[in-house]
């Protein structure tokens, strides 16, 4: 499993709201990301995956903020988060409908809407990971300025 911690130029996160029919996490937040397909490299999975939820362009990963395991109907999952810029119209993301309905951008001092995670059963994976990304964000941040 790979998850893409899309950031926009306000080192926000984009998020997506799983839709009520799916299996897994009905109606909760998440991220870009899924399944490693056989023979496909840890980031081309995070390309293919950008392309197929939101019509975007990987244009660089700037980090893997997080590995972990985590286990959903009995089945564990290996992920690798990576934090990455993208290329295309970041106010217009091409969702796929009939899986996610709705988006939004996470800033860092407002992660409250990925609180309703609990509360559909998702646990605070989501949370921590975007938490991870707004972490290295801002320690990159604070490394540009002290390099001036």
């Amino acid at each position: 499993m790979v998850g893409a911690l899309i950031r926009d130029r306000h080192d926000r996160i984009f998020v997506q709201r799983r839709s009520p029919d799916r299996r897994l996490f009905p109606g909760c937040w998440d991220v870009v990301g899924g399944a490693v397909e056989d023979g496909e490299s840890l980031l081309d999975a995070v390309r293919r995956e950008i392309a197929e939820e939101t019509g975007w362009r990987l244009r660089r990963v700037l980090a893997r903020v997080a590995h972990g395991e985590w286990t959903a109907d009995g089945v564990r999952h290996v992920e690798s988060d990576y934090v990455v810029e993208v290329d295309g119209d970041l106010s217009a993301p091409e969702l796929e409908w009939d899986k996610h309905t709705e988006f939004a951008w996470i800033a860092a001092d407002d992660l409250s809407p990925l609180d309703e995670n609990v509360r559909c059963g998702a646990g605070t994976f989501i949370k921590d990971v975007v938490t991870a990304a707004h972490a290295w964000l801002a320690d990159a941040s604070a490394e540009r300025r002290e390099a001036r």
